[in-house]
């Protein structure tokens, strides 16, 4: 019932992301929205021609976007994120001068025969960040309008490798006013880059889905379970080996007394070698946990672990308990932690 092999599993099993573990990844990855504001993106970019800030601000105002919408996406296609944005305030004030007349730190920039010196209106800040400027995933759903803060940041990275400071901080990369007022050349330039950064975003796109299935695994787990148990994600279990102690890492743990479950996770619609080293380990792992009167659980689905037959079959036989990803299978193996935890 609770020990099976690949077939009983695989006739249980979703075999494809569940519609609410793809609801609440849409909710997160932010290159969809993106994508659907990349033409207002390039269009004003397009009407920018005389590197006058003030005109750019303008633009950015009158076209509705939001400011932190409109500064996620230079940094996507500049590749200027979260530790070059992190590195930049902790440095700043030793990459560029400060005016002692007007005590404001200035950016001495040099383009197209042009020198423009802007004088930064907030930046220095403390802890500048993705958080701090509303760059990370929840943050970004809603709008905020151009403030100080996002106009400092903004011609920084339209300009900062045409600056006098351009060798710090990786200010070389921020260099987008070479192309604004050129259409053609925003579209093929900008097009192409989200293209790059979808394709390297698709591993973080299935491990965000992994993290959502975890958290919404725990929850099931700890509301069907009750008060007695501790259940815990990303857990790690004390083990005495052969070899010495040990801290083993687990995606779940499940705690009631001195009594403990280990729980590993793997949800994979296309094949790749995950599957492949949890099965290797599987072995020890059991032996480890059963030696230390413990036990170890299995949540395997997808259709692509279903393609590795063998790395399945392995984990199933050193299981304690194999489910796949469904509600029904879920209390089953809550039925199973309830006697596997008994008194």
């Amino acid at each position: 019932m609770y020990q099976r092999n690949i077939e009983q599993l695989k006739a249980h099993a979703v075999n494809w992301w569940p519609q609410e573990i793809v609801d609440g990844q849409s909710t997160t990855s932010i290159i969809p929205q993106l994508v659907a504001s990349q033409d207002d993106f390039i269009s004003i970019l397009s009407l920018y021609k005389d590197h006058n800030p003030t005109n750019l601000f303008t633009l950015i105002e009158t076209s509705g976007m939001p400011a932190n919408l409109f500064l996620k996406h230079l940094c996507v296609i500049l590749d200027y994120g979260g530790e070059p944005i992190q590195r930049l305030g902790r440095e700043f004030d030793t990459i560029f001068d400060i005016d002692a007349s007007s005590n404001k730190y200035l950016m001495h920039i040099f383009l197209d025969t042009q020198e423009i010196v802007y004088p930064f209106e907030t930046l220095p800040v403390k802890s500048l960040n993705n958080a701090k400027l509303k760059l990370d995933g929840d943050n970004l759903q809603n709008p905020y309008k151009l403030n100080p803060l996002y106009k400092d940041m903004i011609m920084i990275l339209m300009y900062g490798a045409f600056s006098s400071s351009s060798v710090h901080a990786n200010l070389s990369a921020c260099d987008m006013a070479a192309r604004v007022g050129m259409k053609d050349v925003l579209d093929e330039y900008i097009k192409q880059r989200y293209i790059y950064v979808s394709k390297i975003t698709g591993g973080a796109k299935a491990n965000t889905s992994g993290q959502l299935l975890q958290k919404y695994v725990r929850k099931f787990i700890s509301d069907n379970l009750g008060e007695d148990y501790s259940v815990v994600s990303n857990g790690k279990i004390l083990l005495h080996t052969d070899s010495g102690d040990i801290n083993s890492s687990f995606d779940i743990v499940i705690r009631k007394g001195s009594k403990i479950i280990g729980i590993e996770i793997s949800f994979q619609v296309t094949t790749n070698s995950t599957i492949e080293r949890k099965a290797a380990s599987a072995h020890n792992r059991m032996v480890d946990m059963h030696n230390n009167g413990y036990q170890i659980a299995y949540i395997i689905d997808g259709a692509g672990n279903f393609q590795r037959r063998s790395a399945v079959s392995m984990i199933c036989e050193y299981s304690d308990c194999t489910v796949a990803f469904s509600n029904e299978e879920l209390s089953l193996l809550c039925n199973w932690a309830r006697e596997a935890l008994s008194d």
